[in-house]
């Protein structure tokens, strides 16, 4: 732990910065924090909250974690293709990591000078005019709603399942269009509409996970661009950022259901005396807008140059990276949103499941539900890989990138009596490290982004050095690991940072980030080799899986009810 800085000393510090800054605010404009530029406290909390629990830390002015903690939080599965959550446990799982938090820090509450959050994306939460939660939170993972969503986009004339007048004027208007699988927003609150509509109506915002917390902790209504954007009701246009209402008429959501757009580095509220109660923090605290789990990542790879992308493996995975421009691959279903820091455009081609996979067939061959240690030895008892090994498709959840279709099922292919539960183990990390390879490659065609450098893997998933070392020798690209799941928090505290003044602004910060890294996996020529070899196999047969598993008619349950 960094030795605190005496109380006199560090105010004296502060009140120099701040001369500095007034001195030259004409000259830097822009670069200067949006709001107060004196702080006293040498630490901001930051808390990531993903779908199985929150990871919290106390980060330092040099944006190094000097303490951690992590405390879980229950998913609940009610029904094929359902996924809720309680928002009140995201938030008691907050309090019991701050507290711990505190057991590991000297004088926790007196040093922090913000707190800031990211969390998962793609939720919906209905709530009162208090911000009481209505229903349970319908997760990212939720695609109740595909049916409703297919139906919205579709109609004649379509290409790619959409309607090509809707598909244009979304394109044109948010760069992008909602998901065929049911996992945007837009699905989820036709959903309510429809099949809860009392719920609906009752409802005086529709909120992200993220927005609810915001609430929780400042009493204020808010959502950041990229959330926004994911609703497909904004407008990312340059110089026209914000709601649009040809989106809301054009598929029947009200606009005032949702609450204002803020800027993710920027003070957004103060703790409430509640909330301040809560988590054993000072109230008046700074509370800072934040940004979802994507965006977080992003700045918290330290890859923040314009086409310089980075991997995400946690639960599900993505290969992402900020850009100068919109783009979009609407084949590919991959396009750049409106990032939370002023509206940088910020490419996510997503899927369903990386680490979720792995945990998967670790509790079914052992019998039970696993630990991180236990799946890490896991995932390391592998074998030696061979051209045999059966292949296999990582859709345990359908898929996103680059086919949008919630139909599609994870498969192994080639399983003989030969093959064992090594064998097994070896082709799951490939068959993630493969659907990676797939998304990458059309991410690099459609952006031309540059290969050379070393690519950041971020997620729990980059913990494991088996999937580390096979993911280098599967894109033959270097892979470089840092902090991997803290990501999400460095790139939350960069943001902090650049808001209360400890940097210029949120990309300063993200570049300190970005020239720390603790182990580099460079490709093997042997293992590249094999791999190629495994990867074109499988790359004839996904076509035909596709296909087959569009074709399939399998039994579902009544849309609105659970089977």
């Amino acid at each position: 732990m960094h030795k605190p800085v005496a109380n006199g000393t560090f105010e004296v510090l502060f009140l120099l910065a701040g001369q500095i800054f007034r001195i030259n605010r004409e000259r830097w404009g822009s670069f200067l924090p949006t709001a107060r530029e004196i702080t006293d406290g040498d630490l901001v909390i930051a808390a990531d909250f993903g779908t199985s629990g929150v990871k919290v830390a106390a980060v330092g002015p040099t944006l190094e974690i000097l303490a951690k903690s992590i405390a879980a939080y229950p998913l609940s599965l009610p029904g094929p293709g359902r996924a809720e959550q309680n928002p009140q446990d995201w938030w008691d799982a907050l309090s019991r990591a701050v507290t711990d938090l505190a057991g590991k820090v000297d004088r926790l509450s007196e040093r922090v000078c913000a707190i800031v959050f990211c969390a998962q994306m793609c939720g919906v939460l209905p709530v009162d005019r208090e911000g009481v939660p209505l229903r349970p939170c319908l997760i990212w993972l939720d695609k109740r709603s595909a049916q409703l969503s297919r139906d919205l986009v579709g109609g004649f004339p379509s290409v790619l399942g959409y309607n090509v007048a809707k598909l244009v004027r979304w394109v044109r208007t948010a760069n992008g269009a909602p998901s065929l699988n049911g996992m945007d927003p837009t699905g989820k609150m036709l959903w309510l509409k429809r099949h809860e509509p009392q719920t609906f109506e009752r409802s005086h915002r529709l909120l992200d996970v993220k927005d609810w917390l915001i609430h929780r902790a400042t009493g204020r209504f808010t959502m950041t661009a990229d959330s926004a954007n994911l609703t497909w009701l904004m407008d990312t246009r340059p110089g026209r950022e914000g709601w649009s209402q040809s989106l809301s008429r054009m598929t029947g959501l009200p606009l005032e259901k949702l609450p204002e757009i803020v800027e993710g580095s920027s003070i957004v509220g103060e703790l409430t005396e509640r909330a301040a109660h809560d988590l054993g923090l000072k109230k008046g605290l700074p509370v800072i807008g934040g940004s979802g789990d994507a965006t977080a990542t992003a700045v918290g790879s330290g890859a923040v140059a314009d086409g310089a992308l980075h991997v995400y493996a946690g639960t599900s995975g993505w290969v992402s990276g900020f850009f100068d421009r919109r783009i979009i691959s609407i084949p590919h279903s991959f396009a750049t949103i409106a990032s939370s820091v002023g509206n940088r455009p910020l490419l996510i081609a997503t899927q369903e499941s990386a680490g979720t996979a792995f945990s998967w067939l670790a509790t079914l061959l052992g019998g039970g539900e696993v630990s991180d240690d236990m799946l890490a030895e896991f995932l390391e008892n592998v074998g030696d890989r061979t051209l045999h090994d059966p292949l296999f498709t990582p859709w345990l959840a359908g898929e996103r990138v680059p086919v949008d279709d919630d139909r599609l099922r994870g498969t192994f292919i080639g399983l003989t009596l030969q093959h064992d539960r090594q064998a097994m183990v070896r082709s799951v990390l490939e068959g993630v490290a493969f659907n990676t390879r797939w998304a990458y490659s059309k991410v690099i065609k459609t952006t031309k982004a540059p290969e050379n450098e070393p690519l950041p893997l971020v997620g729990g998933a980059g913990q494991n050095p088996v999937f580390a070392q096979l993911l280098a020798d599967t894109l033959k690209r270097p892979v470089v690991v840092g902090e991997p799941r803290y990501a999400g928090v460095l790139g939350s505290a960069a943001m902090a940072a650049g808001a209360i003044g400890w940097y210029a602004d949120t990309w300063a910060a993200a570049k300190a980030i970005g020239h720390r890294a603790d182990k580099v996996y460079e490709p093997d020529c042997e293992a590249m080799e094999l791999l190629d070899a495994r990867y074109a196999r499988l790359d004839k047969l996904r076509g035909t899986l596709v296909k087959l598993y569009r074709s399939s008619v399998i039994p579902k349950a009544e849309e609105g009810t659970p089977a």
